[in-house]
């Protein structure tokens, strides 16, 4: 009598076809899933999209086995929209998540197929830039699109979004204005993407500050400080305002070094001291060096030394290596060629260095 009363209720029939639909669902899943692994291992973005993906269908696939079930059954069956209903849910949260993860997980097998911890690793900064900044922006819009179908599903939340957009005047301009700067990031992280005006671990100046591009998110960039701080900057600042990119097009960089001596000071042997100096210094990228007066002044001439680097970090310790060897150049052997203030006694002729004369260094 129970078993008859079972085998006569409504939904036996569609909870029976669920319970065989579910985990064949689930062991086509499992066998898929594993020849797709198999056969993507050769290809870096497919194969993390299909890894990353593995779990968000595992229970996609039951549930769309489940909706079709559900879609099947007699629409006068008690409690079936209700059922539909919440397994639409289910069916759009799941999807959701499997497109994130898919798109997380080809770009990362994308960009493990291009290391950027390489010595000329331009093309690969300019690939996990790109990569990071439009993945980035394909899940937020996955998940807004996911969101928004989730609520459609909805009446009441339908018939309260048509109400807000028909009565939009005040709320709809302050709706505008807070979303200004979602937007406007997102402009510029597709702007940044595409144009490439930084790229992760290029050297800026910016605000003063010298340091690399260490992440770039959906919203701000982050540049790690020669002294290990962060410098936290939107998107946007990067459009609007200017800064210095060391290594736009390549991380050679010509190094400048400047220096203020008397006119007696003589040129060639600081040019051979340089020449020695820069030839032994492991800093230097064999590319050229150069030693020129650039300014004169009624007291002092400007002298600048040019060296090259093979990136930013070298040519710096390079500047310090040139600076510290030829000052202690000039100190050992033209200690008189240093910066002088003379004071010549009246009546002497100009251009005497009268044994008088007082220098004030």
């Amino acid at each position: 009598m129970t078993l008859d009363l079972l085998t006569s209720h409504e939904w036996f029939l569609p909870v029976v076809a669920a319970l065989a639909a579910a985990p064949l669902a689930f062991i086509a899943h499992r066998i898929a899933s594993a020849v797709l692994i198999r056969l993507t291992r050769g290809l870096p973005g497919l194969h993390g999209m299909v890894v990353q993906a593995r779990s968000p269908a595992g229970w996609l696939i039951p549930l769309l086995a489940l909706e079709l079930i559900w879609q099947g059954a007699p629409n006068d069956l008690p409690g079936i929209d209700a059922v539909r209903h919440l397994t639409g849910l289910l069916l759009i949260a799941t999807g959701t998540w499997l497109v994130v993860r898919a798109i997380r997980g080809f770009t990362q097998g994308f960009l493990d197929a291009h290391p950027a911890n390489l010595s000329d690793n331009l093309q690969a900064r300019r690939i996990h830039t790109q990569g990071r900044v439009l993945s980035r922006t394909a899940m937020s819009a996955a998940v807004v699109i996911g969101v928004s179908m989730a609520l459609m599903t909805f009446p009441g939340a339908r018939q309260v979004g048509t109400s807000l957009l028909a009565s939009a005047g005040v709320i709809g301009l302050v709706v505008g204005l807070a979303a200004k700067p979602f937007f406007g990031n997102l402009v510029a992280g597709l702007q940044l993407a595409l144009a490439q005006p930084i790229r992760i671990d290029d050297v800026l100046v910016v605000e003063g500050e010298w340091g690399r591009v260490e992440e770039i998110t959906g919203s701000f960039v982050v540049v790690r400080i020669w002294d290990d701080r962060r410098l936290i900057l939107p998107l946007t600042y990067f459009i609007e305002k200017p800064f210095q990119n060391w290594t736009r097009s390549s991380a050679q960089l010509l190094g400048t070094v400047f220096f203020y001596v008397d006119f007696s000071m003589p040129l060639a042997p600081l040019r051979a001291e340089l020449e020695r100096v820069v030839r032994s210094a492991p800093e230097w990228d064999g590319r050229t060096f150069l030693l020129q007066v650039t300014d004169t002044t009624e007291r002092t001439m400007q002298l600048r030394v040019l060296a090259t680097a093979a990136d930013s970090g070298l040519a710096f310790d390079l500047r310090c290596r040139i600076r510290e060897a030829l000052i202690d150049f000039m100190q050992r052997k033209h200690p008189d060629s240093l910066p002088q203030l003379r004071i010549v006694r009246e009546g002497e002729p100009p251009g005497s260095v009268p044994a008088a004369a007082q220098a004030v260094r």
